[in-house]
């Protein structure tokens, strides 16, 4: 299959990022914030120790628990940081020319996008055709004649999109000088 990215999609991922580090900031507050108010409360009821321990040990809770929840925001700012960097090498580094796609049509409407025509014929073998089933071309037929039918597309950098890699021949208007 392919996965295409947009901007909006990479921006996206930007302004998640951006959200997740303004996580891990609030996150990080409200541990040093439950941090120093119970350090505090520690030092308020030392004559009694019993009381004393039991707050020490909900001050480590509740310091584990920020300190797990900062770094899983860290881990998922880290990762998205990696998507950004790996899209934006993708979208900047590949040229699409030359590339080519796979429409699987059925009975002439578009069914399923593949990078390949091999992963689109894998693909109608799920759909009830045999798996040894010989693919010939479809002539000048019409694609709704065909229960199934590959159309192969390759990107044309003039025109900034697909064409069909095989355009029909074309038909001459009846009295056409």
């Amino acid at each position: 299959m392919i996965r295409i990215v947009t901007r909006a999609h990479v921006a996206r991922l930007e302004n998640e990022a951006r959200a997740a580090v303004g996580q891990a900031r609030q996150t990080s507050a409200a541990a040093n914030e439950a941090f120093g108010r119970h350090v505090r409360e520690l030092y308020a009821v030392t004559d009694r120790a019993e009381r004393a321990e039991a707050t020490a040990a909900e001050v480590g809770a509740l310091l584990a628990r920020a300190m797990e929840e900062l770094s899983a925001a860290q881990q998922e700012l880290l990762l998205r940081d990696i998507e950004i960097r790996r899209l934006r090498q993708e979208r900047e580094g590949e040229s699409l020319e030359g590339r080519t796609l796979t429409v699987l049509l059925h009975y002439g409407e578009p069914h399923t996008i593949y990078a390949t025509r091999e992963e689109a014929h894998a693909d109608t073998a799920t759909h009830g055709m045999p798996a040894d089933h010989v693919w010939k071309p479809c002539g000048e037929h019409p694609a709704r004649a065909f229960k199934w039918r590959c159309e192969v597309f390759i990107y044309n950098a003039a025109s900034n999109g697909f064409r069909r890699a095989q355009m029909p021949a074309p038909k001459p208007v009846e009295g056409a000088a």
